[in-house]
């Protein structure tokens, strides 16, 4: 039995109280549907400017109305510290994921990314010190390797952050390091690469890619690719991510203040991206037309991106479950649907 097969007996036994900041979003609500179907209580908290309560209505409509009476929501703001602490009472473990995301978003309005992601973080890092939760666990950054060339990324070996957003992740990560040593309060950081999956929100301007092409092949609307389409990420998909909150959040003491990778340890290009998310939509009966357009290589944009995750493995008995293959089949007929 994996360690995480071994966590859920153990929280089913005996369940925990869990905040979930961001929990409206797409990582929050798929925590959030995980936690409740192992009988976890839940508070919720979100603003609701990246998440949407159709991601909590679906989530209410996965899970028994017994546990849906365990999820207690409040929506508010993770800048405001009088709010931190109010979620927090009664809390065991944090997860936090609330944050504005997107490297383009931080560069067109640094100031709104710097007072959600460090403002915020910092409110929510002392009011879960004060709290004296059993865990925090937080969500970090791949962005943070920045400029540094080396395949595959470390964790020990970081280089300089190419935007605001990688600014501001790496500085919760130097907070979370400062809060072990200054006051031996031990946190978790997980350096996140390219996750994807159902309720990743296909809209808006700052759309992750694969929610956004699949969209967009959907609705015959033209697919863009910035550079060459060489370019390649490490997708990871949702269900290996929350793995990985609930490895975190559970770990022993002597694992924590630290920083894990979050991936599947592989590459795809965006070509084979967009090869593999168009053969997905055929095998569910979508008619796809036409080739993508490929424009200027965006900024702030690292050229490839690929994890080392045998500390996670190592340390916390991670083992992701889904490739990109898996996972894009598994998501693709909630897309389907979705975008209909």
């Amino acid at each position: 039995m994996s360690r995480f097969e071994q966590i859920k007996t153990q929280l089913l036994a005996q369940p925990k109280t869990w905040l979930v900041t961001g929990v409206a979003g797409f990582i929050g609500s798929n925590l959030l549907e995980t936690l409740l179907k192992l009988n976890q209580n839940v508070v919720g908290l979100d603003n609701f400017a990246t998440g949407h309560q159709h991601n909590l209505d679906e989530v209410k409509g996965l899970v028994s109305d017994e546990q849906w009476q365990r999820f207690n929501f409040n929506q508010g703001d993770i800048r405001d510290a009088s709010t931190c602490e109010t979620v927090l009472k009664g809390v065991d473990y944090v997860l936090h994921q609330a944050a504005l995301g997107s490297v383009p978003r931080s560069i067109a309005d640094p100031l709104t990314t710097n007072a959600a992601n460090i403002t915020g973080f910092l409110n929510m890092l002392q009011a879960a010190k004060e709290a004296k939760v059993a865990s925090f666990t937080y969500a970090a950054s791949s962005s943070t390797y920045g400029d540094h060339p080396a395949l595959p990324k470390v964790e020990e070996n970081i280089g300089n952050p190419l935007s605001p957003y990688a600014v501001t992740k790496y500085v919760n990560e130097l907070y979370a390091g400062v809060y072990a040593k200054t006051y031996g309060f031990k946190t978790i950081g997980l350096r996140y690469f390219n996750v994807f999956g159902q309720r990743q929100d296909p809209d808006g301007a700052y759309a992750a890619v694969i929610p956004k092409w699949t969209a967009s092949m959907i609705s015959n609307e033209e697919i863009f690719i910035n550079g060459d389409g060489e370019t390649s990420r490490d997708f990871c998909f949702i269900e290996n991510t929350v793995q990985m909150n609930i490895l975190a959040a559970t770990a022993t003491d002597e694992m924590k203040d630290n920083v894990y990778n979050v991936a599947v340890g592989d590459r795809t290009t965006l070509n084979e991206l967009y090869s593999a998310i168009k053969a997905a939509l055929i095998d569910n009966d979508m008619a796809i037309a036409g080739e993508p357009t490929f424009r200027d290589f965006r900024a702030g944009d690292v050229r490839h991106s690929q994890a080392d995750i045998s500390k996670a493995k190592n340390n916390l008995g991670y083992q992701p479950q889904f490739n990109i293959a898996d996972g894009i089949n598994k998501a693709m007929p909630w897309y389907c649907n979705f975008v209909k």
